[in-house]
């Protein structure tokens, strides 16, 4: 009998364990839902900017803009890991029968992805003779991983740009301890004063200072952020020379104690 009752009970055992299984198969792909093939081929990391290819780019426009009537071989020499076989010799630039031009700095300033592999950097290029000029350079990043130009380079405009944005309207700061604290802190960041900067800093704050020792000559405005956690200060400073500037930091601030402290200046070094 008991040979029976299993036999009848059988499919009914076996539909249970089918519905168990489809039920936690839907709650683990609704906890954890698969990936797409983009996802896995093409992770987030690769979105970031090649720095090599940038380098590379910037690198090609120095010295395809660099030339000397006197020594016509040497552009041609300072080029030729750039352009092998595959195009003219030096790019095809072909330089004027007198004169020289030099580059006094070079910066990407634009990308434009083409493929996962190539890009088209716009480079801007400070001259001596022409001034400020701006150059395509097409990178192409091979199989292997190595750089290669992916064509001729071209003269371009400057990118789109317009005047200054005007600062949002913020609230003004009233608390005239704070003002105390951020005028003073600002005073020892400018004159490079880390000792008497350190008074003001909360615990575990980490400050840069700049390079250049400037004198603060007064606080023009002292405005809340949008948010609320930091302190904007327009202040006007001049340097040793005589030299002067009109300077927007934001210090991010903190009460602790009954006293406010000063959490960081513009920037994170460790960043």
């Amino acid at each position: 009998m008991w040979r029976i009752r299993l036999a009848h009970s059988l499919p009914r055992y076996l539909l249970y364990t089918v519905s168990l299984a489809g039920l936690a198969a839907s709650a683990r792909f609704a906890l954890l839902p698969p990936r797409s093939l983009r996802e896995l081929v093409s992770p987030q990391a690769s979105s970031a900017p090649d720095r090599a290819a940038e380098a590379y780019a910037a690198l090609f426009a120095r010295r395809y803009l660099s030339w000397n009537a006197s020594e016509p071989q040497a552009s041609t020499h300072t080029l030729e890991s750039f352009t092998g076989q595959s195009m003219e010799s030096a790019g095809g630039l072909v330089a004027p029968a007198t004169g020289e031009q030099r580059v006094e700095w070079a910066e990407v300033v634009q990308a434009r992805e083409l493929t996962s592999a190539e890009h088209v950097y716009t480079v801007a290029a400070q001259t001596d003779v022409e001034g400020l000029l701006y150059l395509t350079v097409t990178v192409t990043r091979e199989a292997g991983g190595a750089l290669a130009l992916g064509g001729y380079p071209a003269f371009v405009g400057a990118p789109a740009a317009g005047p200054a944005v005007p600062a949002p309207h913020l609230r003004e700061v009233s608390d005239l301890e704070l003002s105390t604290v951020v005028e003073r802190a600002l005073r020892n960041y400018l004159a490079g004063s880390a000792g008497e900067l350190a008074a003001d800093l909360a615990p575990g704050a980490r400050v840069s200072l700049p390079g250049l020792a400037l004198t603060l000559d007064s606080t023009q405005r002292l405005d809340w952020s949008a948010d609320g956690s930091s302190v904007v200060a327009f202040v006007q400073a001049q340097d040793a020379r005589g030299a002067q500037y009109t300077l927007e930091y934001e210090l991010d601030v903190v009460r602790a104690q009954g006293r406010w402290e000063v959490a960081a200046v513009q920037m994170d070094p460790d960043a």
